[in-house]
C-alpha cells in the first residue's frame, strides 16, 4: 500500500462528471477519470456525489457531532462565546478545539466584550489566528466606531462580518412587523431595520474600502442594496441560512419557539426575494447559523425564549432543496456552501481543485429521511424544520485524506 494516498472511485462530482478523487499526502491531486496506482487504499463511493467538505461561515457553538452529520469540515466560530473571543489567547484556544476532525476558524470580536463601545485588539487576534473580525449578534450603532473598525480592518486586509439590524429600531421585538406578529400579539419591528443597517454599513465600505460580509441578509430591500453595491464594485458579500430561504414568518404560528430566530423570519415576499437573490448571485454564502439552544431556553413563552436554531446537521440536506427546485445546480450549491466561504475567510478548502486539502464528503442526494428534533445529531435539536421529510444524506467524510468515523 502506498502510504498517505487515497482513491475515491465510482462516484459523481458536483460538475456532473463521473469518476472519483485521488488524494496524496493530504492534498487532492486528480479528479474525474483518475488513474488509481497499485496498492492504494480505495473507497468505492457507490454512486454517491463526491464534493468538497462544507465550510460553515458563522457558527455560534463548536458542535463536532452536528458538524459531522452535516458534512462540515471547517467552521468559522462567531465571537459570541463565554467569554467573547476578544483576546489572542482565546482565539488560539478556540482554533485548537476541533482538531483533527474539523478545522475551527475563530472570528475575533470587533469590540471588547462585544459591547460595541471600544475596539478590541484586532491586530493581535489576527496574528493569533483569527480568520476575520465580527460585530457578533448585534449591530454597532456608533457610526464613528464602525468607521474606525472598517478602516483598521482594511489596513490589515481582514474581512469584517456584520449583523444587519438597527438595534435601536428593533429594541425588544421578537418578530417582523406584519399580519402574523399582529395576530399573535408579539412585539415586532419593521423589516426596514435591516435595510437601514445595511445602507449605513455600505456607505462606510465606500468610504474605507473594507471588505464586509453581511452574515444574513433576509429582506427584499436589504438584498437590493447589496445587489446595487456589487454592481458599483464594492467589496461586499452576503449570506443567508436555509431557514430564511425555506420558511416565512408563518412558521412562528402557534408560538413555535423553535422558529424564533435572529434576525426573525420574514414575510413571504421577502422569502421569495431571498430565493431570487440566490439565483442571481446576490447571495454568496449559505450557512447553518448553528446556534443550538437547550429546552430550558426554548420551552418558554415566545417572547422570553432565546433566539437561535440547531442548523449544522441539516445544512446539506436543506440546501439540496435548491438543486431539486432548479434554483441552482450542484456546482453553484458548493460555491455557496464551501468555495465562497473559504474565499471570504481566506482559508484553504472548499474546492476539488488539485492542490486543495483532501477535505471531502460523500452523499446521496436522493436518500429520504425525516428531520426529528429528538434524534437530531448534536448538542440540541431545536430546529424549525422538526418533522419535515427531506432528501439527501451524508454517507462519508474524508478530512485531510483520512476517512472520519
Amino acid at each position: 500500500m502506498i502510504g498517505g494516498t487515497l482513491a475515491i472511485i465510482g462516484g459523481h462530482l458536483p460538475d456532473g462528471r463521473d469518476g472519483g478523487v485521488l488524494v496524496e499526502a493530504g492534498r487532492i491531486t486528480a479528479t474525474g477519470a483518475i488513474a488509481v496506482p497499485d496498492g492504494v487504499r480505495t473507497i468505492d463511493a457507490a454512486g454517491a456525489v463526491i464534493a468538497p467538505g462544507i465550510v460553515d461561515l458563522g457558527v455560534f457553538a463548536i458542535d463536532k457531532t452536528a458538524f459531522a452529520a452535516g458534512g462540515i469540515t471547517r467552521a468559522a466560530l462567531m465571537p459570541d462565546q463565554g467569554p467573547p473571543l476578544d483576546d489572542p489567547a482565546l482565539i488560539q484556544r478556540a482554533a485548537a478545539v476541533g482538531k483533527p476532525d474539523v478545522w475551527i476558524h475563530p472570528i475575533a470580536a470587533a469590540t471588547r466584550g462585544l459591547g460595541g463601545t471600544e475596539l478590541a485588539e484586532i491586530g493581535l487576534m489576527q496574528a493569533a489566528g483569527a480568520a476575520a473580525v465580527a460585530t457578533g449578534r448585534h449591530w454597532i450603532a456608533d457610526s464613528g466606531l464602525m468607521h474606525r473598525l472598517l478602516a483598521y480592518a482594511a489596513a490589515m486586509d481582514l474581512t469584517v462580518i456584520v449583523h444587519s439590524e438597527d438595534d435601536r429600531l428593533v429594541g425588544r421585538a421578537v418578530a417582523t412587523s406584519g399580519e402574523t406578529a399582529t395576530r399573535l400579539g408579539l412585539p415586532s419591528a419593521p423589516a426596514a431595520a435591516e435595510a437601514i443597517a445595511v445602507a449605513r454599513d455600505l456607505a462606510l465600505v465606500e468610504e474605507t474600502g473594507a471588505r464586509v460580509h453581511f452574515r444574513q441578509v433576509t429582506t427584499a430591500r436589504g438584498l437590493e442594496l447589496i445587489r446595487a453595491a456589487k454592481r458599483a464594485g464594492l467589496p461586499v458579500t452576503a449570506g443567508i441560512t436555509p431557514a430564511h430561504l425555506l420558511l416565512s414568518d408563518i412558521a412562528i404560528t402557534g408560538f413555535r419557539t423553535f422558529a424564533r430566530l435572529s434576525p426573525p423570519l420574514r414575510c413571504e415576499e421577502d422569502r421569495q426575494a431571498a430565493l431570487a437573490a440566490v439565483a442571481d448571485g446576490t447571495i454568496d454564502v449559505i450557512a447553518s447559523g448553528h446556534d443550538p439552544q437547550g429546552p430550558e431556553d426554548k420551552r418558554l413563552p415566545f417572547a422570553d425564549a432565546t433566539p437561535g436554531m440547531a442548523g449544522a446537521g441539516t445544512l446539506l440536506t436543506l440546501a439540496l432543496t435548491l438543486v431539486r427546485d432548479r434554483l441552482v445546480d450542484m456546482t453553484r450549491l458548493f460555491d455557496l456552501l464551501a468555495a465562497n466561504p473559504a474565499r471570504i475567510l481566506g482559508v484553504e478548502g472548499g474546492t476539488l481543485t488539485p492542490g486543495a486539502p483532501g477535505d471531502l464528503i460523500l452523499f446521496d442526494p436522493e436518500t429520504p429521511w425525516r428531520i426529528e428534533s429528538e434524534t437530531l445529531a448534536g448538542a440540541a435539536g431545536n430546529t424549525p424544520f422538526d418533522g419535515l421529510p427531506v432528501q439527501g444524506r451524508l454517507s462519508g467524510i474524508i478530512k485531510g485524506g483520512q476517512p472520519i468515523g
